[in-house]
């Protein structure tokens, strides 16, 4: 099993790349896909960024819709870890806000919202992505869920904190589940987190779901990508309606080739984004999510 990204959800095509890029220090985007074309009005496009090649790395998937102006973040996405003394110090010249939460690790925000937290440390040779943070609302019934049913290992567990650290692999981007009070809001942003494995082990997922009355989302299928490889995914949901996509790995190591062009492909999708001016021509507002 492998840990591969996480998806959001952008209010502003530029803005939340750009961070990664200048502040983070990510190379990006190894991938970009689009359905742009005007009119504006339901089109979209998605940019994978991330810290190295997805066969190795963990990435997150951000999906621009060009009609939507502002998503209602809810309480579920609680934030990703990175260990890079590099990022901290690219915030700082660019007067990024940042905050210390604890001695050496700084609490900052992406455009729309989303929480970074950066370890003022050299990053690991395997991946700066340290962990990704999820809220749930009983930490025991989630822990059965990750690690009895989903197979992870539970690195550790604090029950005064209400927090657990989960993973597939010790070199892998970890999983972080933090216990809440009240329910856990997905509200609009919601995306989902993704995980590869064998594809031969997808149907008895899946049938192991069936048995155990757990949420499937999308049964089992094979998507189609013209022009590149077919992968099979099953999409789950947890307990409090995370929803999480398990992938081929096999297909999907063809499919997230890096892209030579991506780079220019997101410059150019930026530079002829006039959504704006179109929606204001149409005497439309863009939508909140």
């Amino acid at each position: 099993m492998r840990n591969l990204k996480k998806a959001a959800k952008l209010p502003v095509m530029g803005m939340t790349p750009c961070f990664l890029k200048s502040p983070l220090g990510s190379e990006y985007p190894w991938r970009t896909e689009d359905s742009f074309s005007k009119p504006y009005d339901g089109k979209w496009s998605k940019t994978m960024v991330g810290f190295g090649p997805e066969d190795d790395h963990f990435v997150a998937e951000l999906t621009y819709n060009y009609g939507i102006g502002h998503y209602k973040l809810g309480n579920d996405f609680m934030g990703i870890t990175l260990a890079s003394s590099q990022a901290v110090s690219n915030a700082r010249k660019l007067e990024w806000p940042l905050s210390e939460v604890t001695e050496g690790v700084f609490e900052t925000e992406a455009p729309g919202g989303y929480k970074f937290y950066l370890q003022n440390r050299s990053p690991p040779q395997s991946d700066p992505v340290l962990k990704v943070t999820l809220a749930v609302s009983e930490l025991q019934k989630s822990l059965n869920y990750w690690s009895n049913l989903l197979g992870m290992k539970i690195y550790e567990k604090d029950e005064e904190k209400q927090r657990a650290l989960l993973g597939y692999a010790d070199n892998q981007c970890k999983l972080e589940l933090q216990g809440i009070k009240g329910t856990v809001d997905h509200a609009a942003a919601f995306g989902r987190i993704a995980f590869s494995c064998p594809q031969k082990e997808l149907p008895d997922l899946e049938d192991l779901m069936k048995r155990e009355n757990q949420k499937i989302l999308t049964p089992l299928v094979s998507l189609d990508t013209p022009g590149k490889a077919t992968v099979q995914v099953v999409i789950l949901a947890d307990p409090d309606g995370h929803e999480i996509c398990f992938v081929g790995d096999e297909a999907f190591r063809e499919l997230s080739k890096m892209d030579p062009e991506g780079n220019k492909l997101l410059d150019d999708a930026m530079a002829a984004d006039k959504s704006d001016e179109w929606f204001a021509r149409q005497n439309k507002s863009k939508a909140s999510g």
